[in-house]
């Protein structure tokens, strides 16, 4: 029970905007924090999932800024990496052209990294003084596992943003989820859901009213008022405002905000269309969130094949649970 406990309280964390780019730019905050003064030159190596989903996707608290060197000049400029994944928390409109002019200058350079992790990034960054510090984060979006400061290791206290105190994520299996989620306590885990509930409720709100990417959600909703219509657009309209550059919150799943609305959504949706109480609701989240993170580790963090898929799968294993409390259907789904 108190492992389960602990991998949900590491891993359904707040982020703000897509993980990847706000992982860039929680390297390059502590990259200009440690070196203390600011950069005059900045390298960026980049894992090829990370390149690949940086490129498209919005940096949040930029006004659709995009990109590697987006991601790294916000996070120098205005980053704070205390926060974690909401590094950028606190961008201001000079910021944002103070990152601007930062890009124009040409002194971000972007490359590829081969032969490593799937996510791996590492910043080096040089001032005028001739000092270098080099930042690397990797397997993890909050993971820093390197910081050295003219080649002497330092040692920082919070290096670990966030430090999962359970790692022995080999010990999940479909039955012993489902044991956890019939018999913990819910007030060990009841305000984490309902934090998880609360945000990505707002995001996917604001992906069904505002003027979000190519409004999925909203088209969706057009085609018919099924409840299976509906779980699907609540979570579409969740990941079209955040990979758009929303600035509101998400609690994430995996490393994944759209992972963490995707385990969400469904499962409130048919909630609210079948009156289940709230009790409910959460047992079936924690069958969700836990049976997407035991799919994933079979998978990897990043990967080319899409980790919404893995937490659809694991939202349906969770509507089964409200659905039928039936552990063989479960597995089965």
């Amino acid at each position: 029970m108190k492992n389960y406990t602990e991998l949900l309280k590491s891993e359904l964390i707040m982020a703000l905007g897509c993980t990847e780019p706000i992982s860039i730019a929680l390297a390059a905050a502590k990259a200009r924090e440690v070196l203390g003064s600011f950069p005059c030159k900045i390298e960026v190596m980049c894992s090829g999932n990370i390149i690949k989903n940086v490129k498209g996707v919005t940096v949040p608290n930029t006004n659709g800024m995009k990109g590697v060197e987006a991601a790294t000049a916000i996070g120098t400029v205005a980053g704070d990496s205390c926060l974690g994944l909401e590094v950028l928390s606190k961008v201001t409109e000079d910021d944002i052209k103070a990152a601007k002019d930062l890009i124009a200058k040409s002194i971000i350079t972007v490359s590829l990294k081969e032969g490593v992790e799937n996510l791996d990034i590492e910043i080096v960054a040089d001032d005028d003084n001739g000092n270098t510090v080099d930042v690397e984060i990797k397997n993890k979006h909050t993971n820093i596992v390197k910081v050295t400061k003219n080649d002497e290791v330092i040692h920082i206290d919070n290096c670990y943003t966030h430090t999962p105190e359970y790692e022995n994520y080999d010990e999940l299996s479909v039955r012993d989820i489902f044991e956890y989620a019939n018999n913990v306590n819910l007030d060990e885990v009841k305000d984490l859901l309902e934090k998880q509930i609360t945000l990505n409720s707002e995001i996917s709100d604001e992906g069904l009213t505002g003027k979000w990417g190519v409004s999925m959600g909203k088209i969706l909703m057009d085609e018919d008022e099924s409840i299976r219509t509906k779980a699907k657009a609540r979570a579409a309209a969740g990941s079209d405002a955040r990979m758009s550059g929303c600035s509101l919150p998400v609690v994430i799943n995996a490393g994944s905000g759209n992972q963490g609305i995707t385990c969400t959504m469904p499962l409130v949706v048919f909630a609210n269309e079948k009156n289940y109480d709230r009790e409910t609701l959460y047992r079936g989240l924690l069958i969700t969130n836990l049976t997407a993170l035991h799919i994933k580790r079979f998978i990897g963090r990043l990967s080319a094949f899409c980790g919404v898929t893995s937490a659809g799968v694991a939202a349906g294993a969770g509507i089964c649970y409200m659905e039928t409390k039936d552990l063989d259907l479960i597995e089965k789904t």
